[in-house]
């Protein structure tokens, strides 16, 4: 399939319509819920039973019971992998008596248990926030200086669209956020500029050659540049989306948010970077070029 007179610029405004409208529903699912985080970033214990049998949360409460946390613990079954997330820290006394009841259930069985105090939640809140504010500031200027800063922005605004969006949709389906999920962002982000700088390079050498007039002839720039690297952009977004979502649907539970998050965040990207990105480089950039005025009535001689 040929793209040379596909308009991407006109059909921009279609995914423009769509990210709006996640963007508010995020930010009202965050506003009224925030985000649903794990252990890793707010103070408790999360243990990982492994069993050679399935236990099912009515065998589980009155062995949670009998160690006396003051809050009922979040408790996800599974065939041979269960977990339970309490949001208080496990004295040793409490983590020997789970387990022991455990045991009893099942004597194979293995734990994995994983403490997070108050103090280090909240440093790795800060931590994972610096780490994207600074990746994101680390992009604009090396975009600057390899581009303009009209690139720069653009980019910096498609990046943080697709940050946002995979953050959104963990907001409003209620999914945990642990380090992981911080890490798949870092992952997006990486990604997403690697692809937009493709196609803002090709629009930087077409702007070499251009004879830029008026604005139609900006929109057409920016038309050839996208058409010209469109399928370098689909067939490799499409295989690193395809060995995700593999990674989701064969992976392990540890790393299922983490897969889920790539595998958004990368359909995001693969279309941000085209229709997102160059777009809104076209609008900063065209408002420094006459745009074409409304045609004006002819005067009839009286």
């Amino acid at each position: 399939m040929r793209f040379n007179n596909f308009d991407f610029v006109r059909t921009s405004k279609y995914f423009y319509t769509f990210s709006i409208i996640l963007t508010i529903a995020g930010l009202i699912f965050l506003a009224a819920f925030g985000l649903n985080y794990g252990v890793d970033f707010r103070s408790g214990s999360n243990v990982d039973i492994t069993t050679s049998k399935p236990m099912t949360e009515e065998q589980l409460l009155p062995v949670i019971n009998e160690i006396g946390v003051e809050e009922e613990p979040v408790i996800v079954p599974g065939a041979e992998r269960t977990n339970i997330r309490f949001s208080d820290v496990l004295t040793e006394t409490q983590d020997a008596a789970l387990k022991a009841g455990i045991l009893k259930l099942d004597e194979t069985a293995s734990f994995e248990v994983n403490t997070v105090d108050p103090e280090m939640a909240k440093e790795l809140g800060r931590n994972a926030i610096y780490a994207v504010l600074l990746s994101c500031v680390g992009i604009i200027i090396y975009v600057s200086i390899r581009f303009e800063w009209r690139f720069a922005l653009a980019a910096i605004v498609a990046l943080l669209h697709d940050a946002f969006v995979v953050i959104s949709v963990f907001s409003i389906l209620r999914l945990e956020v642990d380090i992981t999920f911080i890490i798949a962002i870092l992952t997006i982000i990486g990604y997403s500029i690697n692809d937009t700088i493709v196609i803002f390079d090709r629009i930087r050498e077409n702007l070499r050659f251009a004879k830029i007039k008026k604005y139609t002839d900006l929109v057409e720039l920016v038309n050839k540049s996208v058409a010209q690297t469109f399928k370098r952009s689909i067939y490799t977004a499409l295989s690193v989306l395809i060995a995700a979502f593999l990674m989701l649907v064969m992976g392990g539970d540890s790393i299922r948010m983490f897969s889920l998050a790539i595998v958004i965040g990368l359909a995001v990207g693969m279309y941000s970077s085209i229709f997102i990105a160059s777009p809104l480089w076209l609008v900063l950039k065209g408002k420094n070029i006459a745009k074409p005025s409304a045609p004006q009535p002819s005067k009839t001689e009286v």
